[in-house]
């Protein structure tokens, strides 16, 4: 588990092909591996990925054709940055929001524009997601926990503060841009749990008649 915030933005090494996927170096940057052990998680654009090889400051994680398929790290290659986090301890200090490092679908940038100091982003998220994106929720761009500010449909947009966008690869970011998104984690299972027995069959999707029963409606 991760909380969203990136502690530092390295870049990729190397891109090694391995058995039909891929093995990823990754340079570290400012980003310590003192504490890490073969087999830890860290997130990398906000794909949770396991450590196979460790240095001072470099990783190296395999990446599965369903990541690569699913996630901009199909996109990675020598010199690209990307924002990275070590995986939450219970020590950890929870200052974004509870993020899994498993990635919902690929977003993009739509707009850019200065707003007081900050940069306001507007991306088009894929439309099965658009039911778990709400106004003043929170959802993982990159691996960066943030608010949505206003939702129109699939589109939505975020506000970056001056510390996000020197601190992560949003500072670098045009439009056009593809982006990891991952979703309220809570969202995903209440949506499963409200299905409740029909969720064994098949049934996946919320109607009128389920929320009535389930006493959401009258």
């Amino acid at each position: 588990m991760f909380t969203g915030i990136v502690l530092a933005v390295g870049q990729i090494a190397a891109v090694q092909p391995r058995g039909g996927d891929c093995r990823l170096s990754i340079e570290t940057g400012k980003l310590s591996l003192q504490d890490c052990a073969l087999g830890d998680s860290i997130a990398v654009n906000g794909v949770c990925l396991t450590a196979v090889e460790l240095a001072e400051h470099r990783f190296s994680a395999d990446v599965s054709n369903e990541t690569l398929s699913r996630t901009t790290l199909s996109q990675a290659k020598p010199g690209m940055p990307v924002n990275l986090e070590l995986a939450l301890t219970p020590s950890s200090r929870l200052g974004g929001h509870i993020v899994s490092g498993h990635v919902d679908g690929i977003g993009q940038i739509l707009e850019k524009r200065a707003d007081g100091r900050s940069w306001r982003f507007k991306f088009k998220a894929p439309d099965p997601l658009a039911k778990y994106i709400a106004e003043k929720g929170s959802i993982c761009i990159d691996g960066i926990s943030l608010t949505v500010n206003s939702v129109d449909g699939a589109t939505f947009a975020v506000n970056i503060v001056p510390h996000t966008l020197q601190e992560t690869t949003l500072g670098q970011a045009e439009v056009g841009d593809r982006v990891n998104l991952e979703v309220d984690l809570l969202a995903r299972y209440l949506e499963r749990l409200m299905q409740g027995d029909a969720a064994a069959r098949g049934r996946g999707t919320i109607t009128e008649a389920l929320l009535y029963d389930a006493g959401f409606i009258k």
